[in-house]
């Protein structure tokens, strides 16, 4: 089964998750969440599967560059528009493996892809 890795080309932490899944023996097809990834369509799923907390990344500099409304909007429900506006703020990767999903490269992430 392929595995979709939905994140950034020059991500460290997307390539550390690619290499330890491919060398598990699974085939990786990388998303780049800037340019490929149709987010219109996934965010909305992504959303309710994790919620807004856990996909944006409030600790990244990204975030931190956003103006004020640009931050309300994330909390005011506009959500899906802001990250279709700026990708980098979504946690990465988020890797998709049949019906499951899971975000970012943790212990627990990696424990059930490899």
């Amino acid at each position: 089964m392929t595995l979709r890795l939905y994140g950034l080309r020059n991500c460290d932490t997307c390539r550390k998750a690619r290499k330890a899944l491919e060398a598990a023996g699974h085939e990786v097809e990388l998303v780049d969440i800037r340019a490929e990834a149709d987010l219109a369509n996934k965010l909305p799923v992504w959303l309710r599967h994790f919620g807004a907390d856990k996909l944006v990344n409030r600790r990244s500099a990204t975030w931190r560059q956003l103006t004020d409304a640009q931050k309300a909007q994330a909390d005011g429900g506009d959500l899906v528009t802001l990250l279709c506006a700026h990708p980098a703020l979504i946690r990465r990767p988020v890797i998709e493996s049949g019906e499951s999903v899971h975000i970012g490269w943790t212990e627990q992430t990696e424990s059930a892809l490899t």
